[in-house]
């Protein structure tokens, strides 16, 4: 018997095995959500906006756009939407529901990440195999769950197990990025070119790039608020930093494209050894969704493809990318502590996630670009030279949850900011985002910088 494969499959077969929906009506949730206390109102109202969320991103998609995988690094939207559940139930509902019965037993193993203290998952590059449950039965068990959540919060709750809950809001809240990113890769192969958003910018002024500069000495970095931030944002320390400058705002597609132009993806000078072993083993020539047309560069966007315009972030660039580039230009990608003390200096934008742009922005007009930091968040995350690995002073936390982050500690670059995709709310100068090297498909762009 395959390792990726569990006996006796009953879901989607004439014969379900599930606990079956029964009507849920809107009005019903509204009076257990009467009877909550405030402190769990307000969070089920957080609740119940990021569950809206979800449904407004895949609200313009057909059931068969939920299905494919285009790549093993990402996975169907159906998968998403279902994993995002089965985060509720595991951790809140089986644990402190009394009486709860699961939607459907065997979801606990196909819509388990990586929780091995849970149990065996289904193997991630053959998410997209998973034809049932249908897109159907998914939004049922959604459904599902946010009833039983409602319930849930009409009981005493320590302050530990609300704390999950809002662990399980940002986790979504993730997953949502990810869905975006993961449909534009999948439907970058289609020659149809599928759009999300019809959003058609118009070529700008670029704005002078300029460079902000600051002391360095010894400074604190990580999390130090009241509010929710992941484990692996602390603890707070400080920090020893030379003197140091950061570009005020982020690289252009037209200097990306000088940088193409001068055969900087064929000149290995440029190139990490690994990054030059990627670029040749995968035959990069340009950077993801780009293309020649007519004798002119375009790029797949989420409102389809379109001509390259000069003005916007270059993004959907790998770290190798990131550091060729710097390279070629003479600088030097900043250290997540350089870009975070930066950015503490600096009002946070909670811009992000607009259903009808979907892409990169481009910062304030250029004259107000020359003094400050633009672009720091809501459109792209930017590369850090600095490993992903722990503070002083990190533990994971105990149990399946400790499973989140801290075992991610290798082999990662650290990215900060936020993106186009990041839902609003979600950013802050601590939050530590990380990826392999070679990762691409996320919106991921350079801020250079520079030793003063």
């Amino acid at each position: 018997m395959r390792a990726d494969k569990k006996p006796n499959p009953v879901i989607g077969s004439g014969k379900h095995a599930t606990v079956r929906l029964t009507a849920v009506t809107k009005k019903s949730i509204q009076d257990r959500e009467r009877t909550m206390d405030s402190k769990h109102q307000q969070l089920f109202t957080r609740y119940q906006h990021t569950r809206k969320l979800s449904r407004d991103i895949v609200e313009p998609l057909q059931p068969e756009d939920l299905v494919i995988q285009s790549m093993p690094d990402a996975s169907p939207i159906k998968w998403h939407l279902a994993h995002t559940s089965w985060f509720f139930e595991t951790f809140l509902l089986k644990p402190f529901l009394t009486g709860y019965r699961p939607f459907q037993s065997q979801f606990e193993y196909l819509f388990n990440s990586y929780y091995n203290h849970v149990g065996p998952q289904y193997l991630r590059k053959n998410r997209g195999l998973i034809s049932r449950p249908t897109v159907t039965e998914v939004q049922e068990y959604r459904q599902y769950v946010d009833d039983n959540i409602a319930t849930l919060l009409t009981r005493p709750l320590s302050e530990a197990t609300l704390n999950l809950l809002e662990l399980g809001i940002n986790h979504e809240q993730q997953h949502q990025e990810l869905m975006l990113t993961d449909i534009k890769h999948a439907f970058s192969f289609n020659p149809l070119f599928p759009a999300l958003a019809d959003h058609q910018p118009q070529p700008q002024p670029i704005a002078a790039l300029n460079w902000q500069e600051y002391a360095g000495g010894e400074q604190m970095i990580g999390y130090r608020g009241t509010g929710f931030h992941f484990d692996n944002e602390g603890p707070a320390h400080p920090v020893l930093l030379p003197p140091f400058k950061l570009a005020t705002r982020l690289i252009t597609n037209g200097e990306l494209q000088d940088f193409v132009d001068d055969g900087g993806y064929k000149n290995p000078l440029l190139w990490l050894s690994d990054g030059w072993a990627w670029l040749q083993g995968n035959a990069i020539a340009q950077p993801l969704y780009w293309q020649q047309m007519e004798g002119q560069w375009h790029h797949y966007t989420l409102s389809g493809l379109r001509p390259l315009l000069q003005h916007e972030p270059a993004c959907h660039l790998s770290y190798y990318e990131a550091d060729a580039y710097a390279q070629w230009c003479g600088k030097r990608l900043p250290t997540e502590c350089e870009w975070e003390v930066a950015a503490q200096q600096q009002p946070l934008d909670n811009s992000g996630l607009h259903l009808g742009r979907l892409h990169p922005h481009c910062g304030t007009d250029p004259a107000s670009a020359q003094a400050t930091l633009q672009q720091l968040y809501g459109s792209c995350w930017q590369w850090t030279q600095s490993a992903y690995s722990p503070y002083p002073g990190f533990k994971p936390a105990t149990g399946a949850v400790g499973e989140y982050n801290g075992k991610f500690m290798c082999n990662q670059q650290v990215l900060k900011g936020s993106s186009c995709v990041t839902p609003q709310g979600h950013s802050r100068a601590s939050y530590r985002n990380f990826f392999p090297a070679h990762a691409q498909w996320q919106f991921t762009g350079i801020r250079m910088a520079d030793d003063v």
